[in-house]
């Protein structure tokens, strides 16, 4: 090292975005309560928030670095950092105001260890931000999502439909079993508690909604309902809209996985996107998904 005067050591990640709404959406999806702390974790690949609920609900939010105009990479391992989940969003939000999504720049870590942000597209003014993060809590249960045999469990169904179906079970509340049945296909959404009430999704009969379907034995599992709520209730209208589908599947031991996708094209551009390297982008998604721990009892049927 140099005994002269002292430079600020290089960030581990600058990257640019051209469409912050996108990924404001994206990250309100899994914003279930309002103070709600969320882990960042930052590679190579791009980047990755995570937030959990008593170590029964987890979500995570893939930003894939092809998602970004800009990204540059240079820390060693994966950083990880805590923030506010809410502070993040709110404060994202100001640079898409009045219906305006500007390009903006993040940079982590600042002199303090903050996330810092800038607008960079007006040339007339410049927009600045940044967020202090801490240690991050260790994240306290391994999701360890593994198949439940040899044939996935799963289906897609339209995200709309989903949304929908998860809402009318409000009404009974507590416990939702989740049951799929290979003849006839079909899955079954059955809220039990102050009253009882039972959603079915037919493969042949609506084919317009469940879009997919892959099951070779009935399995049954129950999820509290608050839980599987927070899968659906905060997805924002503009990406119910788009209604590119949503798949659920259950794995060993219950454990229910809930993926959806939300664009991070910027809007009004027909073209595909060209970053950088010359790289053409033909879809550019953000995917989110949660894990759902079961309640367990001795009523459950096992799906081994």
């Amino acid at each position: 090292m140099s005994s002269s005067a002292v430079e600020p050591e290089s960030p581990d990640l600058v990257c640019q975005l051209d469409n912050v709404q996108g990924v404001v959406d994206a990250l309100t999806s899994v914003r279930w309560k309002r103070q709600q702390d969320a882990v960042l974790e930052l590679s190579e690949h791009g980047i990755v928030l995570i937030v959990e609920e008593t170590a029964c609900l987890q979500a995570k939010v893939y930003l894939q670095r092809e998602l970004f105009v800009r990204y540059e990479y240079s820390a060693e391992g994966r950083p990880r950092f805590g923030v506010s989940l809410g502070l993040f969003v709110d404060c994202l939000n100001t640079f898409s105001a009045q219906g305006h999504s500007s390009a903006i720049e993040l940079r982590y870590p600042g002199p303090d260890m903050q996330l810092l942000l800038k607008s960079v597209e007006s040339s007339d003014s410049c927009t600045y931000a940044e967020i202090r993060t801490r240690i991050p809590d260790t994240i306290s249960w391994d999701y360890n999502f593994e198949p439940a045999g040899s044939t996935p469990l799963s289906f897609t169904v339209k995200s709309a439909a989903l949304k929908e179906a998860i809402d009318d079970l409000e009404w009974p509340g507590s416990s939702i079993h989740l049951i799929l049945q290979p003849t006839p296909p079909s899955v079954t959404f059955r809220g039990e508690g102050h009253g009882d009430l039972q959603i079915d999704f037919m493969c042949q009969a609506n084919t317009d909604l469940l879009v997919a379907f892959h099951c070779d034995r009935e399995v049954s599992h129950r999820y509290k309902y608050k839980f599987l709520r927070a899968t659906t209730s905060n997805i924002p209208s503009s990406v119910i809209r788009d209604n590119r589908g949503s798949k659920l599947t259950i794995g060993r031991g219950g454990m229910l996985k809930v993926q959806h996708l939300v664009s991070v094209a910027k809007p009004a551009i027909p073209q595909p996107h060209v970053d950088s390297a010359g790289y053409q982008q033909p879809s550019r998604i953000a995917y989110i998904e949660f894990f759902v721990k079961p309640e367990v009892d001795e009523d459950d049927a096992n799906d081994t």
